[in-house]
């Protein structure tokens, strides 16, 4: 007779768990990742700036411009722009200039007196906002000053852009902890979030805040390394290494431990890991945008375009946008015209993935646009929906402890379309307040010259019965230098007969690109009579460029009724002889 031992079936049960637990969660070593990392030493060099001692609620201005400085530390990119010393960004233009307070809101008129109060804290998206319109970041030379507000901009200024900003959580079991880890030992320092409290803290500083509180996040800070065996208080050893912004002399000489299982710290859905990445000094003069307030909410769909008119004569030459999941793929085109419901002209795309959730600034291939020429960004992903802007509120706030906040958004109609049910629908008819989250960044252009040819054949070699209704295209080409824009317009054609273009003139033809014109004559009715004339087409910018396209025809001396030539078929080989 077997006998069933319950008590040693159920250690080996929790000795598997316990290797599984251990192996999905900290066991970096395995995975290519040291035990313990640290940005200050990596080789011999040091990738984290200075401590900063911040002023009211603005720890979030100061986890943001942390994570950026660390990035242009890395990459060089501080040093190759001639700047001296240590990067230094100024917190406090991101704290006046966010968009989402009372003293300034560039989405409603007057621009004040609605969101956020001055100071009084805010989050990794509203800072994403003010870096995606390339308000800043400016050095702390341009912009700091905390009691008076800074110049928005001066010509002065060295604007620093941040192309990618990527989210990660580290999941509650920890599961893509890695992925944090790379992304600092990748690009720099993370910015993320705790809920700071005296009874979450020791005297060593190791901070932790068990799952079972129901504490807020109050406090932003910046994670520079780790240690998987450091001992906090948590159940489990593994911590974060971060730098605060209460000054040197506060912690471990500003620094101080987060466990890993801290209940917000790397965790928290928006602000848990927030890589601010690859910086480059602003390469852009125009940022194009109806999203002032960035992703703010998500809506459900795959496709969707914005609307644009360009305000200078530019060049187009990259695209940005949220992704509201991992591992997306994307298709950007660019579109010359919206007509009849219809994107039409593709003037040129991109297709790619993107691995990680957040702000991505992808190049595209150049496309020109003169003053006042309208041009649609359209933009598919395939999973996620698509990032928008609304009216909203700022749920937790970095450095305040006070309610959350409405932040009024303001959108037009004819702004920004998605796609559902075979056609485009205007998205300010969903939300009056809602625009997707598409940008296009342009600098100066200079037009070069376009070269209209047309290509039509209007020299009919039979003769056309008189009366009769005849259709013919032309095809209008717009061959001249790279990136140059025609405008051309039909200025004549033959006055016999009656005459109509499916379009008289257009604007903004591309290099490259064609346009076809069905045209339609009515035949006059007159018998056995030879009919030319010309079609004159025009460069609207420089007449004395045309094309001249001939016209020749003859009608025929005699025609038989259908119906007679459906009853008495030998008809039609007299009308031939006669018509010869």
């Amino acid at each position: 007779m077997r006998c069933f031992n319950k008590g040693k079936t159920v250690l080996i049960f929790i000795v598997i768990l316990s290797l599984l637990f251990s192996f999905a969660h900290v066991n970096s070593t395995e995975q290519g990742l040291p035990p313990s990392f640290d940005l200050r030493n990596v080789d011999g060099k040091n990738y984290v700036t200075s401590v900063k001692s911040q002023i009211g609620g603005t720890c979030w201005c100061h986890a943001t411009m942390a994570s950026i400085e660390s990035n242009l530390l890395m990459t060089g990119e501080w040093e190759r722009n001639g700047e001296e010393g240590e990067p230094n960004l100024a917190e406090y233009h991101l704290d006046w200039w966010n968009g989402f307070n009372q003293f300034y809101n560039g989405d409603i008129s007057p621009p004040t007196g609605n969101g956020l109060r001055v100071h009084y804290g805010g989050d990794y998206k509203v800072a994403s906002a003010y870096l995606s319109r390339g308000e800043g970041a400016v050095r702390d030379i341009d912009g700091q000053s905390y009691n008076v507000a800074p110049s928005r901009w001066l010509p002065t200024y060295h604007i620093y852009y941040v192309r990618d900003i990527e989210w990660y959580t580290a999941g509650e079991d920890l599961s893509n902890i890695d992925a944090i880890k790379e992304a600092i030992m990748e690009n720099g320092a993370v910015a993320t979030c705790i809920c700071y409290s005296s009874s979450f803290i020791t005297g060593s500083y190791t901070h932790y805040q068990p799952p079972s509180s129901n504490l807020p996040p109050n406090h932003g800070i910046a994670i520079i390394g780790w240690d998987d065996n450091k001992i906090t208080q948590a159940p489990q050893p593994g911590a974060w290494l971060c730098k605060n912004s209460w000054g040197s002399d506060w912690g471990l000489n500003g620094y101080f431990w987060v466990s890993y299982y801290d209940k917000w710290c790397g965790k928290h859905p928006e602000m848990g890991a927030v890589s601010f990445k690859n910086v480059v000094r602003m390469p852009y003069k125009y940022v194009y945008y109806h999203d002032y307030h960035g992703w703010r909410d998500t809506f459900n769909c795959s496709e969707a375009f914005n609307a644009f008119v360009a305000e200078e004569n530019m060049i187009l030459q990259a695209v940005s946008f949220y992704t509201a999941a991992d591992n997306v793929d994307f298709t950007i085109k660019v579109y010359d015209r919206f007509e009849d419901g219809k994107l039409e002209d593709v003037l040129t795309s991109k297709e790619g993935s993107i691995t990680h959730m957040g702000f991505h600034t992808i190049d595209i291939t150049p496309v020109a646009f003169e003053k006042g020429d309208d041009f649609y960004i359209y933009l598919k992903l395939s999973k996620g929906g698509q990032p928008i802007d609304r009216t909203s509120d700022v749920p937790v706030l970095l450095g305040y402890s006070g309610p959350s906040t409405i932040v009024i958004s303001s959108a037009n109609p004819g702004e920004s379309y998605y796609y559902a049910n075979g056609t485009w629908n205007d998205l300010y008819e969903y939300n009056k307040t809602a625009n997707f989250c598409i940008k296009g960044l342009a600098n100066d252009w200079n037009p070069t010259t376009p070269d209209l040819q047309c290509y039509a054949n209007f020299t009919f070699p039979e003769k056309i019965k008189p009366g009769s209704i005849i259709k013919r295209n032309i095809t209008i080409k717009n061959e001249g230098e790279e990136l140059s824009s025609l405008n051309w317009k039909i200025v004549s054609h033959p006055s016999w007969g009656n005459w109509a273009f499916s379009r008289i003139e257009g604007n903004y033809l591309k290099e490259g690109h064609s346009m076809n014109v069905t045209v339609t004559i009515r035949v006059p009715k007159e018998r056995n009579q030879n009919f030319t004339g010309e079609i004159k087409i025009i460069n609207k910018d420089d007449p004395s460029q045309y094309c001249i396209i001939k016209v020749s025809m003859k009608t025929k001396i005699l025609s038989f009724p259908s119906l007679l030539l459906q009853r008495f078929p030998f008809l039609r080989f007299l009308e031939s002889l006669l018509n010869k």
